[in-house]
């Protein structure tokens, strides 16, 4: 259990409340077919292209929280490098192609299971804040399509704040716009060092989301599988 009671609860957006990978892997399939991408990779499945893209992409956003990369250089290289591992020239991937997926995929609505009816329980007894990593202009669509904007008092992202989780002035923000202390704030969140090593780092309790089960051993956390666990501990 959580060693305070709570007033604030903090969550991250994608792959945490958000289903990036089902989301993603929709707008992408959808994408591989209007752009007639087997041309390029033949007989290549589109599930090998969105989890080669997937792998790169991942990689570069931890790049990217950890101020290595810009915002700019990591769209430039996520499907170029994808092109580039599965053998076709990175040259001949198609610039709209990137366009068309950041206006297709955010717009996506799926979330977590549970995500909704937990969020319901929450709202009554506590006041909700999302901290997102993201880019403005997705995060913005992604809350606005999936419904999740009326649950949140404060959306607190990074590129607006100025700096990116786990940096301890996101955090210090999110509490002063929550108007909280760091023991009455618990966070929520899929990303070990940017969620809950950073929220720990500031004194705020932490709670990992681990849906795939990976084999970690906590370490001053607690860990879930499922959001609704989260109802045993709030």
């Amino acid at each position: 259990m959580l060693n305070y009671s709570k007033k604030a609860v903090f969550f991250d957006l994608d792959h945490t409340l958000w289903d990036f990978d089902r989301n993603a892997g929709e707008a992408l399939s959808e994408l591989y077919d209007i752009y007639g991408f087997n041309r390029y990779f033949g007989s290549t499945p589109v599930e090998h292209f969105i989890s080669t893209y997937s792998t790169i992409n991942q990689q570069l956003w931890g790049l990217y929280n950890t101020g290595k990369i810009t915002k700019e250089v990591l769209r430039k290289r996520r499907f170029r490098e994808t092109f580039q591992v599965l053998g076709a020239d990175p040259d001949a991937f198609p610039e709209k192609f990137e366009e068309d997926y950041l206006a297709i995929c955010p717009r996506k609505p799926h979330l977590f299971p549970h995500a909704i009816e937990v969020l319901e329980y929450l709202r009554p007894s506590y006041s909700l804040h999302l901290i997102s990593n993201g880019f403005r202009e997705a995060c913005q669509m992604k809350i606005r399509h999936s419904g999740l904007e009326k649950y949140f008092q404060n959306i607190v992202i990074s590129e607006l704040v100025g700096v990116l989780k786990p940096h301890p002035a996101i955090f210090h923000h999110a509490l002063a716009k929550a108007a909280v202390s760091e023991t009455e704030a618990v966070m929520i969140g899929d990303n070990l060092e940017a969620d809950v090593n950073g929220a720990m780092k500031v004194g705020i309790e932490a709670i990992f989301f681990n849906p795939n089960g990976l084999e970690i051993e906590p370490e001053g956390y607690l860990s879930i599988r499922s959001l609704d666990q989260l109802r045993d501990l709030l």
